[in-house]
């Protein structure tokens, strides 16, 4: 019998996702924050050994009001409302910890990934700074009741929104947008870029893309790395099929420009922020088809 989420899973969770669409697509993109939920319900704090700010760290905090812009300039944007500290989707469906949940796992679980040994699978363990989160293991059920009823639904959304704006334009551009601390998480942690574009090496998006994003970026005075120190997680390696004409970009933008990281509230550079976010993106909506274009004659 098909668990009932009321009878597992916090009932502001429901629904699992908000997406902004424009009136009319006029733009071959997609934009996903998977990150930036914020809905703490008093069932997942009473079962995490930490407090509210300190489960917020692992939030891309704001992130979803940050491209907000986007759907009244033409392209639709999805954002998760549940946090991740709850449940990641920018994992496989079934990364699971062995560690965190108390009975075992099942064949088709993926135990062994770099991310599931970090503590930090679909379902994580720990936060940003590598605190546990619960007081103890989890039951299965409750994980798979996470799984099938946040996860997939969001991926199943995503994946419409994408195949729609193919189908409309030929081909379609994920950009999975994230943020980053402003400096490495360790004892005198270097300073990170303004802004990381990943591509997965070039293997989720046509390098053109790639670099006319970056190009936007660096004009407008940013700090740009390609790749390093994130080259793409499961949703870019996931939907960037550049033979399929779908293309996937993640996106990283540093705390630092747009939050006082101690607090997570809105710094007075958030404004100004959402507008050259708003600026570039308009650029890249009149620029981008002219690439495919040539693209396209090329071919």
């Amino acid at each position: 019998m098909p668990l009932n989420p009321a009878q597992v899973l916090p009932a502001q969770f429901f629904p699992s996702f908000d997406v902004l669409n424009p009136r009319v697509q006029s733009a071959p993109f997609v934009f996903s924050s998977p990150h930036s939920g914020r809905t703490y319900p008093a069932d997942f704090l009473k079962m995490s050994r930490l407090d509210p700010l300190t489960l917020r760290r692992s939030e891309d905090c704001f992130v979803d009001r940050l491209f907000q812009s986007v759907a009244q300039l033409g392209a639709p944007l999805i954002c998760a409302r549940f946090p991740r500290a709850y449940l990641d989707l920018n994992r496989e469906p079934y990364e699971l910890d062995p560690e965190l949940i108390s009975e075992e796992l099942p064949s088709h679980a993926n135990s062994l990934s770099i991310r599931v040994a970090g503590g930090l699978g679909t379902v994580a363990r720990v936060v940003a700074d590598g605190e546990n989160i619960y007081r103890g293991r989890l039951p299965l059920a409750h994980v798979l009741a996470r799984i099938d009823q946040l996860y997939f639904p969001f991926h199943r959304e995503l994946g419409r929104l994408l195949e729609e704006t193919k189908q409309s334009f030929g081909y379609a551009i994920l950009v999975d947008c994230h943020s980053m601390p402003s400096s490495a998480m360790t004892p005198g942690g270097a300073l990170r870029p303004d802004i990381v574009i990943g591509d997965r090496f070039g293997a989720a998006a046509d390098p053109r893309l790639s670099y006319l994003v970056r190009d936007e970026f660096q004009k407008r005075g940013f700090r740009v790395q390609m790749n390093r120190p994130y080259a793409g997680g499961y949703i870019t390696e996931h939907y960037g099929r550049p033979p399929r004409h779908t293309h996937a970009l993640q996106l990283e933008i540093n705390r630092g420009l747009y939050l006082n990281e101690m607090k997570l509230e809105e710094s007075e550079r958030f404004g100004p922020l959402c507008q050259t976010l708003h600026d570039i993106a308009s650029e890249l909506f009149q620029s981008v088809p002219g690439l495919f274009e040539q693209r396209a004659a090329a071919e």
